[in-house]
């Protein structure tokens, strides 16, 4: 199952944390920019959320430690809906920014938890 990563911030937001995920040697190949249509008068599609296709063996702790990474390094008050499934679970940078290594992995954890209700390495 697909993970969806919505940003409020902005299409450029969006893009940014698709180049940051999409270097990341364990979901190269996985994670892709999803458009809509531009609106009318507008050149060309606007970035909307990024979508990550998971594979078995730890996918989602991946993801959700890239995206608190990420978070980290913004400005201001950026917000991640992380989406799987019927599940979502907000983010904020501001709730991150301050975490040392122990509590964002203790995040992580329960990101994780939140949205892996079947269990990340069932068939």
């Amino acid at each position: 199952m697909d993970v969806e990563l919505r940003v409020d911030g902005g299409a450029d937001e969006v893009r940014d944390l698709h180049r940051a995920l999409a270097a990341d040697p364990d979901l190269r190949g996985r994670v892709r920019l999803r458009h809509r249509p531009p609106e009318p008068g507008a050149l060309g599609p606007v970035a909307e959320a990024v979508e990550v296709a998971l594979a078995p063996g730890g996918a989602l702790t991946v993801v959700a430690g890239a995206v608190l990474v990420w978070l980290r390094r913004r400005r201001g008050t950026v917000k991640v809906r992380v989406t799987r499934g019927e599940d979502t679970v907000e983010v904020y940078a501001d709730q991150v920014r301050g975490l040392d290594a122990p509590a964002v992995k203790e995040l992580t954890a329960q990101i994780v938890s939140s949205l892996d209700r079947k269990g990340e390495s069932a068939p």
